[in-house]
């Protein structure tokens, strides 16, 4: 019995980028013909179903922890297509019988990809949820909204978390750099908006930023009282980063805290299992096993590695 209440006690958030998450249906609206039967991909509904359930079974993983498994109460996901496929997700992948409920961005992305929040109705009771819209700057394409939304915990908390996923680096990191910043500036804002009806508010931020700690959209987020609370994070196999690119580990994805938040974080985990990686044959050591390499299908993951945090709900 006093193990299950300190379970109740501990309130497990993550935050994965699931790398395409496509169905496999035309979009009349998006540009989604790479994920289509036909494509040069063959993005069949075996295939589909195959990396609907690894998803499923990456995030329950993502509940084992010394004290005991449970599952996530809380997960950010980025890079899912639509309502369709939450729903394969949440009722009838491997999921199924956790009975998560979820929110979802309706972005003006080109591709079509968007934010999403899975909870537990069982640890968070939904209180509010929108979209935050981004206003592209000259020469930026559309770009996913911000989700936010607030719940109350088993202590009666509100927690407010906002999902994110920025621009991209594709087009230069120099030349994107303002692009990110947009989306930081805004967050800010909303942030800003919460902090002026309650100082002391328990809020989360997490998502694909695509940059680092060190980058101007992180340091300017800092400077407004947002911790990077995932930066120390590391794998228990070693690994530093939640993205190799050139055999480097970095970490693009983040977990921010304002002050409040940081003080109930027990602990946290970027989470490197052995099967969401694969050899490095190019720069040796592991890298994430990704779905695709090229126009290859490996029955893989994603191109990134899952956070995991950890707090200490108190009455």
């Amino acid at each position: 019995m006093m193990l299950f209440a300190l379970l109740l006690q501990v309130f497990t958030l993550v935050e994965w980028n699931c790398e395409n998450l496509f169905d496999c249906e035309p979009d009349s609206v998006h540009d989604d013909t790479e994920w289509l039967p036909e494509s040069y991909r063959h993005w069949t509904h075996y295939r589909y179903w195959q990396k609907v359930n690894n998803v499923g079974r990456t995030l329950i993983a993502c509940g084992g922890r010394d004290e005991g498994w449970t599952l996530p109460d809380l997960v950010v996901l980025t890079e899912v297509e639509n309502d369709s496929v939450m729903v394969d997700l949440t009722r009838k992948s491997l999921l199924r019988s956790a009975r998560y409920e979820y929110l979802l961005t309706d972005s003006p992305d080109l591709r079509g990809i968007d934010v999403a929040v899975l909870y537990s109705p069982f640890a968070f009771r939904l209180l509010e949820s929108r979209s935050i819209r981004i206003q592209p700057l000259k020469n930026m394409r559309p770009t996913r909204d911000i989700l936010y939304v607030s719940g109350e915990v088993i202590t009666g908390d509100t927690l407010h978390i906002f999902a994110l996923h920025a621009p991209s680096r594709r087009d230069g990191e120099r030349q994107t750099r303002p692009h990110r910043m947009a989306v930081a500036e805004c967050l800010a804002a909303a942030v800003d908006s919460i902090r002026a009806l309650s100082p002391s508010a328990k809020i989360v931020v997490a998502g694909d930023f695509n940059d680092y700690t060190s980058s101007p959209s992180l340091k300017f987020l800092a400077e407004r009282g947002l911790t990077d609370v995932s930066a120390a994070f590391k794998g228990s196999g070693g690994v530093a980063g939640t993205y190799k690119y050139r055999g480097v580990w970095r970490s693009l994805d983040h977990i921010l805290c304002s002050p409040s938040m940081e003080s109930s974080l027990i602990g946290g985990q970027i989470a490197d299992f052995p099967f969401l990686l694969t050899g490095d044959e190019t720069y040796g050591g592991t890298k994430p096993k990704r779905n695709y390499i090229g126009p290859r299908w490996q029955n893989g993951y994603s191109d990134h590695l899952p956070l995991i945090a950890r707090f200490r709900l108190s009455e």
